[in-house]
């Protein structure tokens, strides 16, 4: 089987989701990538639901998404999640290296109230 970095991602995923569930209290925040932009949501996985998301495409970023937007789409998730009531949350990276756009999205998150 050929080294491919998306897989190796989904197996290191697998990994850090046997580990951490989000909870009505304590939701799990899930970071994802694509090439154009950055996305975050709060999961709740007892239930299922989904409780708050913010991406770069609502902020206006067409094109590729950078380190000053990741942090913008971060302070606006913590956002909608104080106005829900949630301020604790348990942080899912996906997989991805906590570097760069991650790093800030966590960072725009704590500055707008989320604790993690």
């Amino acid at each position: 089987m050929a080294f491919n970095k998306n897989l190796r991602r989904l197996r290191i995923k697998k990994s850090i989701r046997r580990k951490i569930s989000g909870t009505d209290s304590r939701p799990r925040l899930s970071v994802f990538k694509s090439n154009t932009g950055i996305y975050a949501q709060l999961v709740d996985d007892l239930k299922g639901h989904t409780l708050a998301h913010a991406s770069s495409k609502e902020l206006g970023s067409v094109k590729n998404s950078t380190v000053t937007v990741s942090k913008e789409v971060g302070k606006k998730l913590a956002e909608r999640a104080v106005a829900k009531g949630v301020s604790e949350v348990v942080f899912d990276r996906s997989g991805y290296i906590y570097h760069g756009n991650v790093k800030a999205l966590a960072e725009g998150a704590r500055e707008g109230g989320l604790k993690f």
